[in-house]
């Protein structure tokens, strides 16, 4: 379901992108189309986000996990938040000293910041106080024996707490689990605290919850981090214009409406662009090119030839050839088929027009050590 939803989402936001990209050049374009089109991206931008839920509660998303610095990424979604809470909630962020880089995927811990503050800001409809605190801390032998997921040693805590309606202990004892929710018909899936703690434990972390009816509601994660490391934060460039280039680049993508958006997402950009339904026509096209292939951009799982059974035949037959996966499988599904493995570039799907060419000229400078 995963599959094929996120290939039906890839060809719609993609679409939709080059839809409005163009009417942006004409300026007779009529407003009504591209207020239409917005729409429908803001649409298939949450089927995707559900998506991701679905996977996240189930600990089947792609994790891409790093070093990242957390007190960082809380200040970087900061404004962000603020815009989400009524003017009636007051926000902290309160960041550690020194804080040790947590490994973890930075869209992810963007999700579980995102769906705890949403769960406060709800918990306080008469307003109230929400406070994000990260700081380090040192896990001992007697903290984790109780907590099998947790190792002993270095962690970032990360605390979410609010002053609202709080739960009673029948409440607490499902919190946790999809589908379950306390809030009226429209308002939410369920999906939310489940999703938080699927992400939580795929990162190896552990997270509880303490709260009393009318004294708030207080969540701690703990997130395995590393001492004397630098960490990064999520970089955003949805606002910055999507690279170009002149290279040659064979896309190999089972599914049609796919394989033909992504070509016309590279064309668009300058690029060369040959194409291929499964493994062998994309062997068999590569053949007839005669010319180097700069990047293969293929589909992990496909009837056949896999991809990474054509990746290496094809880096067999070129080593300069760069290599960038995309699935929109699960994540134990796409590592079983060992794309996901250290050195190995990966895309998700569904992607974006924007995504997609940063991630391809990303890629393509990489220098062959570092692939």
């Amino acid at each position: 379901m995963a599959h094929d939803f996120n290939n039906i989402l890839t060809a719609v936001l993609g679409s939709v992108e080059l839809a409005s990209a163009a009417l942006a050049e004409e300026e007779s374009a009529a407003h009504g189309v591209e207020s239409a089109l917005h729409e429908i991206r803001l649409g298939a931008e949450r089927a995707a986000a559900l998506t991701r839920q679905l996977l996240a509660f189930s600990r089947r998303q792609i994790s891409r996990p790093r070093l990242v610095d957390l007190g960082r990424t809380l200040g970087d979604m900061e404004t962000m938040l603020r815009r989400l809470l009524s003017e009636n909630i007051t926000l902290e962020v309160r960041r550690g000293p020194g804080l040790w880089p947590a490994r973890v995927d930075p869209g992810q811990i963007e999700q579980v910041v995102m769906n705890l503050v949403v769960n406060a800001r709800d918990a306080m409809p008469g307003g109230g106080r929400l406070v994000l605190e990260t700081r380090n801390v040192t896990l001992d032998e007697d903290f984790v024996a109780a907590r099998p997921e947790l190792l002993p040693g270095p962690h970032v805590r990360l605390s979410v707490r609010d002053t609202g309606c709080g739960m009673d202990a029948e409440t607490l004892e499902h919190a946790f689990e999809p589908f379950f929710t306390t809030k009226e018909v429209g308002r939410g899936t369920g999906l939310g605290l489940s999703t938080v703690y699927g992400i939580v434990r795929q990162s190896r972390g552990h997270i509880a919850v303490h709260s009393e009816p009318g004294r708030g509601t207080s969540f701690e994660i703990f997130l395995p981090a590393e001492t004397g490391a630098p960490g990064e934060h999520a970089e955003t460039r949805r606002d910055a214009l999507p690279p170009a280039g002149t290279e040659t680049i064979l896309v190999c993508e089972d599914d049609l409406a796919v394989r033909d958006l992504t070509r016309r997402m590279l064309e668009g950009a300058g690029y060369t662009v040959l194409t291929g339904a499964n493994g062998v026509e994309a062997l068999e096209v590569a053949a007839r090119h005669g010319a180097p292939i700069h990047l293969l951009i293929t589909d992990v799982i496909m009837p056949g030839m896999d991809g990474r059974k054509l990746a290496s035949e094809m880096v067999a037959r070129d080593p300069a050839l760069k290599v960038l996966f995309i699935s929109g499988y699960t994540a134990d599904i796409v590592t079983h088929r060992g794309a996901l493995v250290r050195g190995v570039e990966f895309l998700e799907k569904p992607f974006t027009w924007h995504r997609l060419l940063w991630r391809v000229r990303e890629v393509l400078e990489k220098p062959p050590a570092a692939r």
